[in-house]
């Protein structure tokens, strides 16, 4: 009866998820099959999970790849905005956790604190200053406006800290010992032991500045400089709207989350689990 049971288990639980991965997937297939239609008939039937095969056909594809112009400037903005981003956030907040984990000095807990203060203060308040701070620097409608407020990012510094909490100062002594500086022993023996911690971020910070809105549609200016997000809700006007090429355009937007899904899931669920548990 126990072998029954252990037999049947499995199964049950593997329906379950792929109940549960259809439902979180059915919006995807729904966009992917909106985007293949033209737009009467979206404006006629709305987007919805019925379709008509013939009328479907890839010519909306077919015009963002020979005619969207617009469109690949803001795909490119987006993605130089989004790489550099996770460059910096990355290299930055890392090397702040480390210290706040494993060095001890005066004012650390003090730095912890504020850290956890702007964790709690909602992005709406502080963009006004920002948004000054920006004026003062002559850096309205550029890239840089939009990357400086994510390069040390308080979540990133956080789950760093918590993450560098865990692991073993023996190593730092070992490389003192044999002659390494301080930037050594970071770069060559600390660094790589946060591998996962690093994925993880990747990713959590890559898919928030490749859709971050606000932000950028308060710094940006010019039609040249808008990013993905941004560039996609100016096809929507009063005068008329675009929902064929809006519709294909997200479908393109989600390749390249993927894609940096792809590179480091076997990271991920490490880096989230180790990180969000150490203390």
């Amino acid at each position: 009866m126990e072998k029954k049971q252990s037999k049947t288990i499995p199964w049950i639980a593997n329906i379950v998820f792929l109940i549960i991965s259809f439902l979180a997937l059915f919006p995807i297939i729904n966009l992917l099959i909106s985007s293949l239609r033209p737009s009467s008939e979206l404006m006629r039937n709305g987007i919805s999970i019925t379709f008509d095969p013939s009328t479907m056909s890839f010519d909306n594809y077919m015009y963002i790849f020979t005619q969207g112009g617009n469109y690949w400037s803001w795909f490119i903005n987006s993605l130089v905005i989004t790489t550099i981003t996770i460059v910096l956030s990355l290299f930055f907040s890392s090397m702040v956790g480390y210290a706040l984990a494993l060095y001890d000095f005066k004012g650390r807990n003090l730095i912890f604190g504020c850290v956890l203060f702007i964790l709690m203060v909602p992005f709406e308040i502080l963009m006004l200053p920002l948004f000054q701070l920006m004026i003062n620097l002559n850096l309205i409608d550029t890239y840089a406006a939009v990357i400086l407020p994510a390069v040390v990012a308080p979540m990133a510094v956080f789950f760093f800290r918590q993450y560098a909490l865990g692991l073993p100062k023996e190593l730092m002594d070992a490389a003192r010992i044999d002659g390494s500086n301080e930037y050594g022993v970071f770069f060559r023996i600390m660094l790589p032991l946060m591998t996962p911690s690093l994925a993880a971020m990747a990713i959590l910070q890559g898919l928030g500045s490749w859709n971050n809105f606000l932000w950028p549609l308060i710094v940006l200016r010019s039609n040249d400089m808008f990013t993905l997000p941004i560039g996609l809700a100016t096809l929507l006007t009063p005068y008329g709207n675009n929902y064929d090429i809006l519709i294909a355009g997200s479908v393109m937007t989600i390749i390249p989350i993927i894609i940096l899904f792809i590179f480091f899931q076997r990271y991920f669920v490490a880096g989230l689990t180790v990180g969000g548990v150490k203390g």
